[in-house]
Parts: structure tokens; C-alpha cells; sequence
């Protein structure tokens, strides 16, 4: 018996499956992405809309239509963080004013739910409290700018508000807009940055940016101008929030300006698409650096990391658990829909649904749409994402293509 041989051969054996599952890995890797990756025009139109965005639409109007099954679906949210709640809000009160002006037959219905959720928040923040909408840790100390308010919260309820009244006025909200634009004029102005605090000494890019888009439209809607206002805030953000190792702004910082957080996926992307409104080439040149330094791409998968390699930051809530060594971030890279859908860019956002479609896991029933691996905020931005345009056109900005 040839023992030499017979070992010989069974360790071609063992060595064969192995060699067999990497030479199938390298042959199907490459190609994965293509079982995922759909038509663009499926999810996104420039007139109209995709037919995939009426099944996503379809659930978040079939959940403010039935109380009960919102309520489950709020309570889920707040669950884990408050902010939600009110974020997945907004997102969906600029979606659906977005499909008012793509679908005026549509107008009444969209409008109705956009009124329903305004008027619901409104009384929310006027019986529980700004304190309702925020993270514990809101209650820590003292905001510096008394008597305290969150820039956070005025700033997204003027944003729903200006949305709703660029689309078709609605006399009962004039004051309420007016008012609270107001409000973000007078608390911005009075910070060292010409920003106001979302949290105690904690000032958000994000939320900022956020105002000043609706202080924008709200010019846009009652005739008023706070352009020499934006101007100064601009000029502010641009000399003292830059960071100087990545050219990105910082996302969050204290009241007196000094960088708590760099540049940051869950925070860039929203704010260049404010930006644009008011700095199209500002907007562009921002989103191109976060391109660049936290935008990805891998065997056609799109993602977005929440850091760039310039900065270490902390994992929380909004950024969602990274993935290992690419450092993939579920919440920077749910935002980058909207980025890469605000500035055209086709290439990545085709490649970032090719992720949503693989890792996100769509579900679809009953003529809905909804992601497993998301929630109702997040499948709010991606809607927004979907529909954006419309409304950010009225507002007066330009569309070009930047990247």
C-alpha cells in the first residue's frame, strides 16, 4: 500500500474545496450586485412619480390615516430615541409637499395628512413641552440663551410650516410661521456662530442649517427678506466651522463655537441640501468633499461612512452600529440618498439603492413598501429622498449638477 500517496490525495481533496469556494467567491463577488441593483427610474423621475415611491408613499399616508397603527409605530420609535418622533415628521411633511406639486390631482389628500401632522405636533409641543421631542439629556443643564429654547425643534416645525404654505397658504398657519421664524432670527443672531442651541451648549450644524432653509422659504412665502441675515450666517459658518484637516463643516459644537464633533455622514449630507437653497456652489463644493471623504463605493455597493479618516468619532443613536473595517454607517448612508438625489448625482445614488435593495430588506404588502432594516424615519428619508426637487425649485434654487 502506497501510504505517501494516499496522503497525497486526500490532501488535494481538502485542499479542493476551498480552492473551489474562493474561486466561486471571486467569480460571483464581482457580480452580486447586479441581482440588486434596480432602474433608476423605477425609484426616481424627474416629472411625476417612480413607481416604487407610491408603494413607500402608500404606508407612511396608510399610517396617518389610522391612528391605531401610527400610534404602534411612534411608540416603537420613541422607544429608542424621541428625536425620531419628530424628525420622521418633517421628513415626511417635506416628502408629501414634494408630491403635492408632482401630483396636483393628488393635492387635497397630501396636504390633509402635511395639516394632520402639523397640527398634532403643535399640540404636542404646547402641552408636553420642547423637552417632549428631545433626548433625555436635554434636562442636564441650563441652555445659555434664556429662556431656553431648541433650535432643533423650532427649526423643523418653521421647516414643515414654510413647506406647507409654499405649497398652497393656509391662513390659520401665517402667524404661527411668522412667529416662529421669528424666534430662530432672534436666537441664532444672538449666538457667537449665529447659532442657536439644539441641547444645552450644544449647537447642531444640522439643525441650523435646517432654519435657515425655512427662514428662506418663509421669505418666499409672506414677502418678508432676511437675506442680509443668511448672508451674515453664511460668512460665520464658512470662517469659524470649517474643519481645517478636511475642508468639511463640523457638526456639532458649543455655543461659543467650539467643535465638539467634526465633520459627521448623519449631519453633512442634510445640511448641504439646505445649503443649496441659499450657497448653491457652497452646497456643491461641501457635498463633493463628503463625497470624496465619507462617500463609498465597493463591488457596486454605494455606502457612506459617519466619519472621514481625518476624524475619530463616537458611535451613537443617529449613526447606528458601523460596520467592521469599512466602517459603513447605516445612518450616514440613509442620508446619502439625499444628497446624491439633491445634487443629480446618478452614479451614487443608483449604487447606494443597490444597497438599500440588498441590505435593507423591502418588504411589500398590501401595496406598501417599507424597509426591515429601517423605521418610520428612515423610510421617510428615503421617500424624501425619491421626491425632493419640486419644492426646493419653488423655494428659488438652482438644480445644476455639481460632482
Amino acid at each position: 500500500m502506497n501510504i505517501d500517496g494516499t496522503r497525497m490525495k486526500s490532501r488535494s481533496r481538502f485542499l479542493i474545496a476551498p480552492l473551489a469556494l474562493l474561486l466561486a467567491t471571486a467569480i460571483w463577488l464581482p457580480v452580486l450586485h447586479l441581482f440588486f441593483r434596480p432602474r433608476l427610474a423605477d425609484f426616481r423621475q424627474p416629472q411625476g412619480v417612480a413607481s416604487q415611491v407610491h408603494q413607500l408613499a402608500a404606508r407612511h399616508l396608510g399610517l396617518w390615516e389610522d391612528p391605531v397603527r401610527r400610534a404602534a409605530e411612534i411608540n416603537r420609535m420613541r422607544a429608542n430615541n424621541a428625536e425620531w418622533d419628530f424628525m420622521g415628521r418633517t421628513y415626511l411633511v417635506l416628502a408629501l409637499a414634494n408630491l403635492a406639486i408632482r401630483e396636483p390631482q393628488q393635492e387635497q389628500r397630501y396636504l390633509g395628512i402635511i395639516d394632520t401632522i402639523i397640527d398634532e405636533t403643535l399640540r404636542l409641543e404646547q402641552s408636553r413641552g420642547m423637552y417632549f421631542f428631545l433626548m433625555d439629556y436635554a434636562r442636564r443643564g441650563p441652555y445659555l440663551a434664556q429662556p431656553p429654547r431648541s433650535t432643533f425643534i423650532d427649526g423643523e416645525i418653521a421647516l414643515m410650516l414654510a413647506a406647507r404654505q409654499l405649497v398652497k397658504p393656509e391662513p390659520r398657519y401665517t402667524a404661527s410661521l411668522s412667529q416662529r421664524v421669528d424666534v430662530l432670527v432672534q436666537y441664532m443672531s444672538r449666538g457667537p456662530v449665529m447659532c442657536g442651541e439644539s441641547y444645552p451648549d450644544e449647537c447642531w450644524l444640522f439643525c441650523n442649517a435646517v432654519s435657515i432653509a425655512a427662514i428662506h422659504i418663509s421669505d418666499r412665502v409672506d414677502g418678508r427678506d432676511h437675506s442680509g441675515f443668511v448672508r451674515r450666517w453664511l460668512a460665520t459658518i464658512k470662517s469659524r466651522l470649517i474643519d481645517a484637516r478636511s475642508g468639511m463643516l463640523v457638526s456639532s459644537f458649543t455655543y461659543n463655537g467650539r467643535p465638539m464633533d467634526g465633520p459627521e455622514g448623519t449631519s453633512i449630507w442634510m445640511a448641504v441640501h439646505c445649503l443649496k437653497l441659499v450657497d448653491p456652489d457652497f452646497a456643491a463644493a461641501q457635498y463633493r468633499l463628503a463625497c470624496q471623504q465619507i462617500g463609498r463605493e465597493l463591488l457596486g455597493f454605494g455606502y457612506a461612512r459617519e466619519w472621514p479618516t481625518t476624524w475619530q468619532g463616537a458611535t451613537d443613536i443617529d449613526s447606528g452600529p458601523i460596520v467592521p473595517i469599512v466602517g459603513a454607517s447605516s445612518g450616514s448612508t440613509g442620508l446619502a440618498l439625499l444628497g446624491a438625489a439633491s445634487f443629480h448625482d446618478d452614479a451614487y445614488l443608483r449604487q447606494l439603492l443597490t444597497t438599500l435593495q440588498f441590505a435593507a430588506f423591502p418588504i411589500r404588502r398590501r401595496g406598501e413598501l417599507r424597509y426591515a432594516a429601517s423605521n418610520q424615519v428612515g423610510d421617510a428619508v428615503m421617500l424624501y429622498a425619491m421626491v425632493e426637487g419640486p419644492l426646493w425649485d419653488r423655494a428659488g434654487t438652482k438644480r445644476e449638477v455639481h460632482r
